[in-house]
Formats: C-alpha cells, structure tokens, sequence
C-alpha cells in the first residue's frame, strides 16, 4: 500500500461538480494521469492526478474537506 499525499493547501473535492458522480470509488483501478480529485485554492480548481496505474483502497476525505499539504487524501495499490 501507498499513499496520495496533497502538494498543496486548500479545499478537496472528489467529484468536478455537486451534481456529478465521484472520480473515483473504493475499488477503482485508476489509469496514470487519470483525475482522482480537485483541491480549490482561492477560486482556482487543481486537478489531483494519478502518477501510476493503482487501485484505490481507501479515500480518506470527504467533498469540502480542508487540506494540508502533505495530509493523506488516498490510501492505494499496486494492480
């Protein structure tokens, strides 16, 4: 298992919009490169991204979570 750490301060969101489905779930394989969630910093959205093909196990926020740099946002594995 590893982890998805933010590189930056600021608001999480796992979906692009309140009336969208998530990016991800528990249990999707998730391609590199692939959007796995937002983090906003002041009005701006920055797309957190996935850097190799994992599966997600665990997603440790929730929509509108504050987010610290370095704080664990996903818990992943290797396929």
């Amino acid at each position: 298992m590893s982890t998805v750490d933010a590189q930056m301060p600021g608001v999480f969101y796992r979906r692009p919009s309140p009336e969208s489905d998530p990016y991800i779930e528990p249990g999707t394989v998730v391609r590199s490169g692939q959007t796995i969630g937002l983090i906003e910093v002041m009005k701006t959205f920055n797309e957190i991204k996935a850097d190799r093909e994992c599966r997600v196990s665990k997603i440790l926020l929730d929509d509108g979570d504050e987010v610290d740099i370095g704080q664990t946002m996903f818990e992943v594995d290797d396929v």
